[in-house]
């Protein structure tokens, strides 16, 4: 016969593991929408901001069946973290740094129709930092193997030694992990500010094929915009920013991320088929 005992204990390991986690996970509720959050500091709570309705009151359920009303802190599309906060008396997860090796099993300890909630997977990709369609810079690429629910999203992603190393969001296809590192400097600015800044040049551009490479077309201008204060005018065309060719309008503004404010960059345009250089500095850009 098969000896079973292996397979026993590491059932019982994952066991532990959800049992630890499941009390600092919460249900989510918000405008007709059900997803999961996690206790990231007392009285602060970590969700999807994708899953997170723009409107409407929002609820937490406990891990006990209790509720209590939640208030939205600030929230980043970014990086697709959103902060709450809620009167709660319970202890926050401790988020670990470590990225997880392909391969590995992982536990995605979630809620689902506000009972608690796990489901087992495997690290499908682990690899290095990219940037989110939106702009948000990820510091580590984390996809699971794992079937998920809307509700589960938003969940903590744990390894089987229990270490909680990221957020599960429900991407195109995939699952994907955002990772402590970015939730922990997403959520930090977000309770400071309840906002992420973000650079601005104060233009509105279009894309524009040129006989040598591509440029962006200044259709608009903020006329208190840090571009119009360096003299760039509507109807230049912008073709490099610190000696390095424009390969696109959404390549430019993924760049304006948050340590882009306050830099002063090198702008060469063409203004008339004649070529021109302005200095810029990349100014913050005001609340929507």
């Amino acid at each position: 016969m098969t000896d079973l005992t292996p397979l026993t204990s590491l059932s019982s390991a994952l066991a532990d593991v959800v049992a630890r986690i499941a009390p600092s996970v919460v249900s989510v509720h918000s405008h007709r929408s059900r997803s999961t959050g996690f206790v990231w500091k007392p009285g602060l709570i970590v969700t999807a901001d994708e899953a997170l309705a723009d409107e409407g009151d929002v609820q937490i359920t406990l891990a006990d069946g209790s509720t209590t009303a939640a208030t939205i802190v600030g929230r980043d599309h970014t990086t697709d973290i959103a902060l709450l906060r809620a009167d709660l008396n319970i202890a926050p997860v401790k988020l670990a740094m470590t990225v997880p090796v392909l391969g590995a099993l992982s536990v995605v300890v979630a809620t689902n129709r506000d009972a608690p909630s796990s489901a087992l997977g495997m690290v499908s990709v682990s690899g290095q930092g990219w940037r989110s369609l939106r702009g948000g810079e990820i510091d580590a690429r984390i996809e699971l193997d794992v079937r998920l629910r809307p509700s589960q999203e938003g969940g903590l992603a744990v390894d089987a030694s229990g270490e909680a190393f990221g957020m599960a969001v429900l991407g195109p296809r995939r699952v994907l992990v955002i990772p402590a590192a970015t939730i922990e400097r997403v959520a930090a600015q977000l309770e400071t500010r309840g906002r992420i800044a973000r650079g601005y040049l104060g233009l509105g551009l279009q894309p524009l094929r040129l006989d040598d490479g591509i440029g962006a077309m200044v259709m608009n201008v903020d006329k208190a915009g840090p571009a119009a204060t360096a003299g760039i005018r509507q109807g230049d065309v912008i073709v490099a920013v610190n000696d390095q060719k424009l390969s696109g309008v959404r390549a430019l503004l993924r760049t304006l991320g948050p340590a882009s404010v306050g830099r002063v960059v090198d702008v060469a345009v063409r203004r008339g088929g004649e070529p021109a250089s302005f200095r810029v500095t990349i100014g913050e850009r005001p609340e929507a």
